[in-house]
């Protein structure tokens, strides 16, 4: 009985000790849960050769919870605190800054992509800008009476049929700005090709930007990123608005170290204007301007640059070459919507600009819906497939071997284009798209693929 008694004791002990062994574990496992960020996850596959997407989150949560007190204010404290924000959250998980920015992928500068500093909001610009876009009606009062008229109303009603990471901000908006030059960066391409019109002037829904172009600059040349200009349709436009525009831009910005020149096969450095709706412009009067016995003539000056037009229609490649333009690019994400933009026809395009010495840039896009403003457009969407098609655009460019590459857009979301990070959202009148099954970075890691996938060909033709 006693030694019954002894074992009955002894058992009772080492279940308590074992239970109070079990608490003390579960208390260690506890506390260092909640010294573990939310977010860092085991599975995720896109590590950190990629913007983190946790840091951007971070950022952008911190953005729209201080969106709703911003006031003007010094935008340098602005910065400086978004950045201290990100920093203490961040830091028990994330490399330092140094490390990030050596872990980003390195920039292609023959791939550019094409860039919106259009959008305004009421913090940072009094009201909003594009995002209010009106519903544009068809030409034909018949069909047009059949579709929805009247503008957008945000912040839950946008002018697009995806809705952004960011929300609908400003593109002037520091904290936007830098956080687009990282999406572009971790995207792999190296030139942004900045939508500009003269000072003072905007499109028919916008605002003048031409004041944002030092800051764009500024951030852009921060991620080793270089800045072209994409000269709009302003008004009266021709050889001598285009000489002293060009003039100006040269003058004002090509100093600055993130300003973009094109290294040519003769060794040459020179600056790259793309001009949207060339083709509006009769040859003669381009060719004033873009060829050596012009009247208005650029070149061999020093505001001699390399100019690159939108080639719509077939006939368009024979008024390039007549104009004096050095190059095209076909612009449209819409496969099949011209015959510019129709991949089919992209290498007859390459084989006619090597034999006249003009530049041939294809633009691939990840798809296409424009239906938001034009209600009646839904002939001219074309489906992102989960990327397919984007993909399936790249695989085109390739094989035609372009020296350059251009991407259609990085955030025309008016028309669906972008690559930029977009978000599942529903309202009570609205259910947008959006890149499920996907993360919201899929098109800007879709993008880096492909910049790498290029690099390697081009080593491979050249050889």
């Amino acid at each position: 009985i006693l030694n019954y008694d002894i074992m009955a004791r002894f058992r009772r002990r080492t279940c308590i000790i074992l239970l109070l062994f079990i608490l003390f574990i579960c208390s260690i496992m506890m506390a260092l849960k909640t010294l573990r960020p939310d977010r860092a996850g085991f599975g995720d596959p896109f590590g950190l050769g990629l913007l983190p997407e946790l840091q951007e989150r971070t950022v952008h949560l911190d953005n729209k919870q201080n969106s709703l007190n911003r006031v003007q204010g010094d935008t340098v404290t602005r910065v400086n605190n978004l950045h201290s924000i990100a920093v203490n959250t961040m830091k028990a998980s994330m490399p330092p800054v140094n490390k990030l920015e050596e872990e980003l992928s390195s920039p292609n500068y023959n791939f550019h992509i094409f860039y919106y500093s259009w959008f305004g909001n009421p913090q940072f610009d009094g009201k909003y800008i594009h995002w209010n876009h009106p519903l544009l009606p068809h030409w034909d009062p018949k069909i047009a009476n059949n579709y929805p008229k009247g503008r957008h109303n945000p912040p839950e009603d946008i002018g697009a049929n995806f809705y952004p990471e960011l929300g609908s901000y400003s593109s002037k908006d520091p904290s936007v700005i830098e956080a687009h030059m990282k999406q572009m960066r971790a995207a792999s391409t190296g030139v942004i090709v900045l939508s500009w019109y003269p000072p003072g002037m905007a499109d028919e829904n916008g605002e003048p930007t031409d004041d944002l172009v030092p800051v764009i600059l500024d951030y852009a040349h921060k991620y080793n990123l270089k800045v072209a200009f994409h000269i709009e349709p302003y008004k009266d436009r021709d050889d001598r608005s285009m000489y002293h525009n060009v003039k100006y831009i040269i003058d004002k910005y090509g100093s600055h170290p993130a300003f973009y020149r094109h290294k040519t096969s003769t060794g040459r450095l020179l600056p790259m204007f793309y001009v949207y709706d060339s083709y509006v412009t009769i040859p003669e009067i381009w060719a004033n301007l873009l060829t050596v016995s012009g009247s208005q003539t650029i070149r061999n000056t020093p505001y001699d640059a390399l100019f690159i037009a939108l080639l719509v229609e077939e006939r368009h490649k024979h008024d390039i070459q007549r104009s004096g333009f050095d190059g095209m690019y076909t612009y449209f994400a819409t496969n099949g919507f011209s015959y510019g933009s129709s991949h089919h026809n992209w290498a007859s395009l390459k084989a006619f600009c090597d034999s006249n010495n003009l530049m041939f840039i294809p633009s691939v896009g990840p798809g296409y819906i424009d239906t938001s403003i034009r209600p009646w457009n839904n002939h001219n969407t074309r489906n992102r497939v989960n990327g397919k098609y984007y993909e399936t655009a790249f695989s085109a460019a390739l094989l035609v071997r372009p020296e350059i590459i251009s991407i259609t857009s990085f955030n025309e979301w008016h028309e669906g284009t972008q690559i930029e990070k977009a978000v599942p959202k529903r309202t009570g009148q609205v259910v947008y798209l959006d890149y499920k099954p996907h993360k919201p970075n899929v098109y800007l890691e879709l993008t880096q693929k492909w910049s790498e996938k290029y690099r390697k060909e081009q080593e491979q033709w050249l050889m």
